[in-house]
């Protein structure tokens, strides 16, 4: 019996999003920048009004997750990012270089 080529993209997201439940279920709290390496009040704030989509290399706990998010705010170094996992919105600050673009893993 095959698969269907079809709904694979639909299966495939179900399947991340129910792993990511899991995940933020078992794995620990959702780790963010402190404000020691932010340096907010010494460094400039982007802010976007129309957030971007991107991928980001989140933790909870000490598991890293590559997770489908907006990407809200910025400094030269780190980004604020967001994303909803069963109707509960996410927000954490993470290093820049850990943001990707929507079509790269």
């Amino acid at each position: 019996m095959g698969t269907s080529k079809r709904y694979a993209a639909a299966v495939d997201r179900q399947m991340d999003r129910r792993i990511l439940s899991r995940t933020i279920a078992e794995a620990g709290p959702l780790q963010t920048l402190t404000a020691e390496e932010l340096r907010l009040d010494t460094q400039p704030v982007t802010i976007d009004p129309r957030p971007k989509p991107g991928r980001a290399w989140l933790r909870f706990g000490s598991t890293p997750v590559l997770v489908d998010v907006e990407v809200c705010r910025w400094t030269v170094d780190a980004c604020a990012v967001r994303f909803r996992v069963d109707d509960k919105e996410y927000r954490t600050w993470v290093w820049a270089s850990a943001v990707l673009a929507p079509d790269r893993a």
